[in-house]
């Protein structure tokens, strides 16, 4: 969809210009990663049109949410000295907790209660207290406001907020420098600081440069809102393997922003984002969370124009849990016929499931599981049913496996 800008221009103009993106860098020099940009083949191939990667989930805490904090942190100097507060899915929390430790700093943060594990552990071992309560970030935000106002603390928001917008702009200061040809940059929307922050660096550098937004289908409030639509409302957002940007509603700053300074908006299914995922690993090894590779997944199978120049595609967080990305990986392997399950009868003798191995191991396939089955299928006296899963090296080998044991004697059902 494209976005025409409409709503407070005024402000909207003083909002790009109080941005202190200078000073942002400045301020994220020593502690954030100058992360790389790398051309991406495969991508380009597939989307039709010249692709980099930004790997912002190689950042020092997993994701671009370091470079706002820090940013958000110098800002508030002596202001900081009674504590950090903040709510967050994830990936703002945890730059929050590292930000806070490396200046000696108290530090509470409050997650929605179905926070994923794995994040959560990451905070604690940062040495931040973790709180648990509501059903989405905006839940929690109301919690960590409550209480900042009770301790003190400094809260810092993890998209509404124009220091942490600066900050997220020092991305797209990089990319203007490492990519001479810079055309367009796609990049996530949760609760839109990153691409505030893009557009705001690409509209006083170099404004001819597209800014793309992405969403997941499943919680899109943006696409709504942009459209003309309301922006969200208090129901909480749809589940969404893109945790990361699951947000409500969009924020009062970022939403005039982003109609200003974003060219077009695009969705992306839980299917696409879940190949994206796949595709990182195998073709950029590159581990991206589902929010993180949104925008890898637009250019897979959300149809981008082609485009004359480099199109970046922002991969902006890699803390995804191990055990999703290896079922993801699994599924994959399936898909592509890699990965397949079979059932066939072997003679219930001493040495009968061994001559079954033995031919599964000349046909070179990789044997994962095995299970006797005696119950539950129909068996002659003799024998027993076994369910193999076998790892191959496609549908082709798959089908030269099958005719080998059915060469041999034996009845193959693929599952």
């Amino acid at each position: 969809m494209s976005i025409s800008p409409r709503g407070e221009p005024d402000r909207v103009a003083q909002l790009i210009a109080d941005a202190d993106i200078a000073a942002a860098r400045v301020a994220i020099a020593t502690i954030a990663r100058r992360t790389p940009t790398f051309a991406c083949e495969e991508l380009s191939t597939r989307a039709g049109t010249r692709v980099a990667l930004k790997a912002e989930c190689l950042q020092v805490t997993g994701s671009f949410k370091l470079r706002g904090v820090l940013a958000k942190v110098a800002a508030l100097g002596a202001r900081a000295d009674g504590g950090l507060v903040t709510a967050s899915a994830g990936n703002h929390a945890r730059a929050v907790a590292h930000a806070a430790r490396v200046r000696g700093l108290r530090c509470e943060v409050f997650m929605p209660r179905d926070a994923a594990v794995s994040k959560v552990a990451a905070i604690e071992r940062l040495g931040a207290k973790v709180n648990l309560g509501g059903a989405s970030v905006e839940d929690a935000l109301v919690l960590a406001g409550e209480c900042a106002e009770r301790l003190g603390g400094a809260l810092v928001h993890p998209f509404d907020d124009l220091d942490v917008i600066a900050g997220q702009g020092t991305l797209a200061q990089e990319l203007l420098e490492d990519v001479p040809d810079l055309a367009r940059v796609v990049v996530p929307v949760g609760g839109g600081g990153l691409a505030s922050g893009i557009g705001i660096a690409l509209r006083r550098e170099r404004p001819q440069v597209q800014l793309v937004a992405v969403q997941a289908s499943a919680c899109a409030p943006y696409a709504r809102a942009l459209a003309g639509e309301q922006p969200g409302d208090d129901s909480p957002p749809s589940p969404t393997i893109a945790d990361g940007i699951a947000i409500k509603r969009p924020g009062e700053l970022t939403l005039p922003l982003l109609r200003e300074l974003v060219s077009e908006l695009r969705t992306v299914s839980e299917e696409q984002i879940a190949d994206a995922m796949v595709f990182l690993a195998e073709h950029a090894k590159l581990v991206a969370e589902g929010a993180g590779a949104v925008a890898v997944a637009a250019l897979i199978g959300a149809g981008l124009e082609p485009i004359d120049g480099t199109t970046v595609a922002v991969v902006s967080g890699g803390n995804v849990d191990g055990g999703l990305l290896a079922g993801l990986l699994r599924r994959q392997e399936t898909t592509e016929g890699r990965r397949v399950r079979l059932f066939t009868r072997v003679p219930d003798r001493p040495g009968g499931l061994a001559e079954l191995l033995n031919l599964i191991a000349a046909a070179r396939a990789n044997l994962l599981t095995l299970e006797h089955l005696r119950e539950g299928v129909p068996l002659h006296v003799r024998e027993t049913g076994v369910e193999l899963t076998l790892e191959t090296r496609g549908p082709e080998h798959t089908d030269a496996v099958v005719a080998a044991l059915q060469a041999a004697g034996y009845e193959v059902d693929l599952e």
